[in-house]
Formats: C-alpha cells, sequence, structure tokens
C-alpha cells in the first residue's frame, strides 16, 4: 500500500507520453521488468490510460467452492472488487496468464467504465470482448475468452500486491496504457519518471522531425554532437516545448 496520490498534473503528464519512452525512462533507474507481457489493448483509442493500481488476485478453481452460487454473495470478490475500485484507478487483475477462462465480461467492466474507473487490466482473457473494445474506456488483455471465470479461476484478494503478465503490481503504483501496452512505474517514482519521460518526448519529437527531413541518427540520436543539443534548444524554443 502507499499514500501516494496522482494527482491531476502528473496524470496528464502520462497522457502525453508514450509506453516506450516510460520503459527507458524506468530503464535508466534499473527497472528493466515494467512492462506487462503478454497483453494488448482491445481497441486503439486517442488517450493513454491512466491511473493508480486497485488489484484483484485469482487463484486456480476448487470445484466446490466455485459454483454459480457464490455470485449471489453480494462480498464475492469479483464483484465487490467492482464496486470498490476507486474512480480515476486502474483495475489490474492477476489472471495467472490463463486465458482459457474469462476474468470478466461486459457487464463487469461497464459497471466499472460507469463508475467512472480509469481501465481494466488482465494477464487473462475478456469475454464479450467485442463488447468490450466498443466501450470508452481502455481494457487490456491477452486473447477473447469465453467461459465464465468459475471454471478455472477462484477471485480471492483485492487491493494486494500481485504479479500480472509477469510484472509486481503494488495497490497505488501508476498504470498507463497506450495502444502498444501497459506499463506500471512505482508510486514512489512516479512523479520523477512523469517529469522525465515529458523531456525525452519533446526530443524524441525533435528527432522524429529531423529525421524525416533527411537527417542521419549519427550524433544526433543520442544527441553526441553540439550542434543536435543546439538544434534541439532552438526547436523547443520555436515550438513551446
Amino acid at each position: 500500500m502507499t499514500d501516494y496520490v496522482l494527482s491531476d498534473a502528473t496524470r496528464q503528464k502520462y497522457e502525453g507520453v508514450s509506453c516506450a519512452t516510460l520503459c527507458t525512462a524506468l530503464f535508466k533507474r534499473g527497472l528493466r521488468n515494467q512492462f506487462i507481457q503478454g497483453v494488448q489493448p482491445l481497441s486503439h483509442k486517442p488517450k493513454n490510460m491512466v491511473g493508480q493500481a486497485f488489484t484483484l488476485r485469482y487463484i486456480p478453481a476448487r470445484e466446490d467452492l466455485n459454483q454459480l452460487t457464490v455470485f449471489q454473495n453480494p462480498q464475492h470478490p469479483q464483484r465487490a472488487a467492482v464496486e470498490q475500485c476507486p474512480p480515476g484507478h486502474v483495475m489490474v487483475m492477476d489472471s495467472r496468464k490463463d486465458a482459457r477462462a474469462a476474468s470478466a465480461g461486459s457487464i463487469l467492466v461497464s459497471r466499472l467504465m460507469v463508475r467512472g474507473v480509469a481501465g481494466v487490466v488482465t494477464d487473462g482473457g475478456f469475454r464479450d470482448s467485442p463488447e468490450i473494445a466498443e466501450l470508452a474506456m481502455r481494457s487490456y488483455h491477452s486473447r477473447p475468452s469465453a467461459p465464465t471465470n468459475l471454471t478455472l479461476h477462484q477471485a480471492l484478494d483485492i487491493n494486494v500486491p500481485i504479479g500480472c503478465g509477469d510484472v509486481a503490481v503494488w495497490p497505488g503504483d501508476v498504470v498507463i496504457g497506450d495502444n502498444e501496452g501497459v506499463v506500471i512505474v512505482p508510486a514512489n517514482i512516479a512523479d520523477e519518471i512523469a517529469d522525465e519521460a515529458v523531456e525525452m518526448t519533446a526530443f524524441e519529437d525533435f528527432v522524429t522531425e529531423e529525421v524525416l527531413k533527411g537527417r542521419s541518427i549519427i550524433g544526433l540520436y543520442p544527441p553526441t554532437k553540439e550542434e543536435s543539443k543546439a538544434d534541439f534548444a532552438k526547436w523547443r524554443q520555436a515550438n513551446g516545448r
């Protein structure tokens, strides 16, 4: 758990940077394994998913404890998590990288969306995936999966440290998703990484413009020539970056 609260200013910074840039910024800090493996967006959206993590952990189902009747319990962890995930947060599910049964379906994901949740991520699969793809909220999974979660997964723990796609996720970590995938930024460095990613993005935008004009990357990317640094400074001033 963390006392960190994602500010509107930091959220806006994360909305404008790519997961690729964030991975490089994290790598500079020695963090090599923050990109959730094996998940992809159900549909492309113009805006990044950004929010603090609220987690749900599944374990392998045990048949005598995982009948359809468990959903009659209002405290069932899956249902309770959907109702407890705070607005602006991202629900992250540990489904043990097993997409043979669904982590959730369109009704639960729709409920998250109307409650103001920023997005949902599972290293398993979603049922009703075509309907989920049409929702305004961003969602990420490994592949479509029609069977109910009860056939293989038993929801157990809410808002505890989990593993999702081989990445450790603590409640309160910052979750960023773009059209490629999802990155987890530890809460204790979230503001610093956001600032660095904004700076990196400005430089990468400058480099892209120069490369498309025909300029060589040697001495430009990285900027080992003083000329490149000077040109970047002029570009920033001209573009208000």
